[in-house]
């Protein structure tokens, strides 16, 4: 795997490169270990600068479960190899991979899922898929709120230059590693602003790559074929919450969940960990199987430019596996012919340094000089944006949730120039027209636009129109301005409106 850097990566005057390093908790030091010991003895000119993150580092309270002394390793060394944390149950602690990736930029996450057949068991024995998700946006913002004693939310958040940036590097991936086909995957017949945002953007991309062929599914049939018929894809790009599912799920059905690898890649960072938990009830028992991590840490090699180094490793490993050397998470009774813990299989891949698998594909990642474009965005062109609405969302109850009661409460307010045009629940117009049947909760959103035949409001308008609404005794919870692009409506329409 090639990679975007905007700047080379640091040196030290024999040409080792120092990484950060950070042993992590549950099983993370016992397969840290394992790894850096497979690295060492294969060559790999590296110098691990180790840091304290996760579990210890939560509990005296960082909530982010990092420290500025390990911030400023990263950003002096711009390497990151990290092995599993756990985060301490409760509210308050932030996920640290969501913190790493959006504070350095980590734009990409790349996983690729391969199956091993016939020494790892799996359904799909040509099975050769590469998971490209973005990694910042969408709903990992975490930006949620109660708004009343029934209902929370989940702010999902596309932008544009989020799109470009991981739909270019997909193809821009595909490309330098030789793969035929990228697949987008999207829900946008249903949230057609933001899933559809990213589905424009995939199309107007694969116009410059004419060689690579392009396909989008919706996301929900596509899951489908690939857990059914994953030999069909080769790169699949997704927005962040679904790439985090089924890249969980391709690793699973390639073999193992424990044996998938990823890297985090921004265009001055680069993170790079195994996709499992930290397992902390496998802790100090010396089972775990390192491959995940090392799977990471071979990305991490030629992200660096170790590429022969990396071949060395990853041919090891693949004769390994092979051989029947498995750790407990792996065996079956037609292709392990002996079980091992942790440190013994990170020994056996060691003894097989300088050798190559004999029915798996022998691994070349070419020569490593020649990295991915800088991938970056295009610069926005403003458009003519216009306020013609708000939504206003109260939390209300009234007389047995009814509707109607509220819609004609909202009708008799005197509001110059603006006028109530609709009522939804949940997203289901229920004023003024709907259902009897339609369950309701204590959420409503209410539609006001403008009265007169400009179609434009102002804010003086909003505002006299929410004082107005507390004079009656409205609590409203949230607004939403309601605009116009180049005259294109820039929200949603009520199902119904």
């Amino acid at each position: 795997m090639k990679t975007p850097v905007e700047q080379p990566v640091t040196t030290t005057r024999s040409g080792i490169i120092p990484i950060t390093v950070a042993y992590g908790d549950g099983i993370g030091p016992e397969i840290m270990t394992a790894v850096l010991k497979i690295l060492n003895a294969a060559g790999a000119q590296i110098v691990p600068e180790p840091v304290e993150i996760g579990e210890k580092v939560f509990m005296r309270g960082v909530s982010s479960g990092i420290e500025k002394d390990s911030w400023d390793s990263l950003r002096r060394t711009r390497v990151f190899l990290k092995a599993p944390i756990t985060t301490p149950q409760g509210g308050g602690f932030k996920s640290l991979n969501v913190t790493t990736r959006k504070t350095l930029g980590l734009f990409a996450n790349i996983r690729p899922c391969r199956s091993l057949h016939p020494f790892i068991e799996t359904k799909h024995p040509d099975m050769d898929v590469v998971i490209v998700r973005e990694n910042e946006e969408d709903t990992y913002g975490g930006i949620e709120h109660r708004q009343t004693d029934e209902v929370t939310q989940c702010l999902k958040l596309i932008s544009r230059p989020g799109c470009e940036k991981i739909v270019r590097y997909a193809f821009e991936y595909a490309r330098h590693n030789s793969r035929k086909k990228v697949t987008c995957f999207s829900k946008d017949n249903i949230m057609k602003l933001t899933d559809g945002l990213f589905h424009k953007v995939f199309d107007e991309i694969a116009k410059d790559y004419p060689d690579i062929e392009n396909e989008h599914l919706i996301v929900d049939i596509g899951a489908a074929r690939l857990a059914d018929t994953p030999e069909a894809f080769d790169v699949i790009v997704m927005p962040n919450l679904y790439g985090d599912i089924l890249s969980d799920v391709a690793a699973q059905i390639a073999g193992s969940v424990g044996m998938g690898g990823s890297a985090n890649i921004g265009s001055k960072v680069a993170m790079f960990e195994a996709i499992h938990g930290s397992a902390p009830a496998m802790a100090g028992k010396d089972i775990a199987n390192p491959s995940g991590l090392l799977q990471a840490a071979v990305m991490m090699l030629v992200h660096i430019n170790q590429t022969k180094i990396a071949e060395h490793v990853q041919n090891a490993w693949l004769r390994t596996i092979e051989d029947g050397i498995h750790t407990a998470d792996i065996m079956s009774p037609q292709a392990t012919t002996q079980a091992v813990g942790t440190a013994a299989f990170a020994d056996a891949v060691i003894a097989r340094l300088g050798k190559s698998p004999r029915h798996l594909k022998t691994v070349s990642f070419g020569d490593g000089q020649e990295s991915l474009l800088e991938i970056t965005a295009s610069p926005a062109v403003p458009a003519q944006k216009e306020l013609v609405g708000i939504d206003v969302f109260l939390h209300w109850t009234g007389s047995d949730r009814n509707p109607v009661e509220l819609g004609q409460k909202l009708e008799s307010l005197s509001l110059p120039g603006v006028k109530l045009k609709m009522i939804t629940n949940r997203g289901v117009m229920v004023y003024p027209q709907g259902f009897p049947e339609t369950f309701c909760t204590d959420h409503w959103r209410c539609r006001f636009v403008s009265s007169t035949d400009q179609k434009k409001i102002t804010p003086a308008q909003l505002l006299r129109l929410l004082a107005t609404i507390d004079a009656v005794g409205l609590e409203f919870i949230k607004t939403e301005h309601l605009y116009t692009f180049d005259g294109v409506a820039g929200y949603s329409l009520g199902q119904g409106e």
